[in-house]
């Protein structure tokens, strides 16, 4: 099974950046560790698909199907994962948070107090894969420790109360 190798790779490599426990990920997703173990480890035999879709989708990944035949459009550059996440946590707020003060934030784990609010919505509703594509960002662009951004976040959403259990 060649595929649920893929998968267990990717969700340990992933639960491991985040720093989950294999028993915190099987609790959040309703699995037994168990089968999470046995998946990350690749001696799993067979696994529904509902179940690795959500553990999955709770660690911010996917299975993903590309298209065939992409737009040149689809293949011109994209907005940069830092600048929609910037974005994304101002919509309800008078002042917009600044990518280089979003960049700042998850960097060093600080950030000024006016932008608490936009800092806490991007750690509390941003879809966990929209936050990992923020981390590869900033790892590929100035070469930080993947685990270390993660970390600097756990300890903001700590910080702010915020209630998602991936921050717990």
């Amino acid at each position: 099974m060649h595929e649920f190798a893929a998968i267990g790779l990717a969700a340990r490599t992933r639960r491991s950046d985040i720093g989950l426990t294999q028993d915190r990920v099987a609790d959040l997703c309703g699995l037994s560790p168990v089968i999470v173990e046995k998946l990350e480890n690749g001696s799993i035999g067979e696994l529904n698909w509902a179940h690795a879709v959500r553990l999955l989708s709770m660690l911010g990944l996917s299975v993903h199907v590309s298209n065939p035949r992409p737009t040149r459009r689809q293949q011109e550059g994209r907005i940069p994962a830092l600048e929609v996440a910037a974005r994304s946590a101002s919509t309800s707020y008078k002042e917009n948070l600044s990518t280089e003060d979003l960049r700042t934030a998850l960097l060093t784990a600080t950030y000024p107090k006016n932008f608490a609010p936009h800092v806490r919505a991007f750690l509390d509703e941003a879809h966990v894969s929209q936050i990992a594509d923020v981390v590869e960002q900033l790892h590929h662009e100035i070469g930080v420790n993947r685990t270390e951004v993660w970390r600097h976040m756990r300890s903001m959403a700590r910080a702010a109360g915020t209630a998602r259990d991936i921050w717990l």
